[in-house]
């Protein structure tokens, strides 16, 4: 999702050789997974010159909040308040990050 976000239109092949650069990948791996974005909504494609061209269907905003949401579901029950216990125990938040959140926390109780 993060390279067609980046490219804003994505052959199977495209993204095949945007992830090579990092890991060493199928290509009937990214192909697959592709289909199955598709089939999920999460992208849509047509074809152009005998390939499918794909390009985004939610922002990536919308795509990170649903996959919380069922994260927090799936492994919490639910409840983030565990999620939050656990990446300021592990330590996963900077300084800047656990003020950025508290100044959060302090502006949804006064309703802003």
């Amino acid at each position: 999702m993060k390279i067609i976000w980046r490219l804003k239109t994505a052959t199977v092949r495209d993204v095949y050789e945007a992830i090579l650069e990092r890991r060493k990948v199928a290509y009937t791996t990214v192909m697959t997974m592709m289909n199955v974005l598709e089939k999920k909504k999460y992208l849509k494609r047509r074809l152009a010159d005998r390939a499918y061209v794909y390009q985004v269907t939610r922002t990536q905003d919308q795509v990170i909040r649903g996959m919380v949401k069922e994260f927090i579901n799936r492994v919490f029950d639910g409840a983030a308040e565990p999620l939050m216990m656990r990446l300021v125990k592990d330590r996963h938040l900077s300084g800047k990050e656990f003020e950025k959140i508290s100044q959060m926390i302090r502006e949804s109780k006064e309703g802003k």
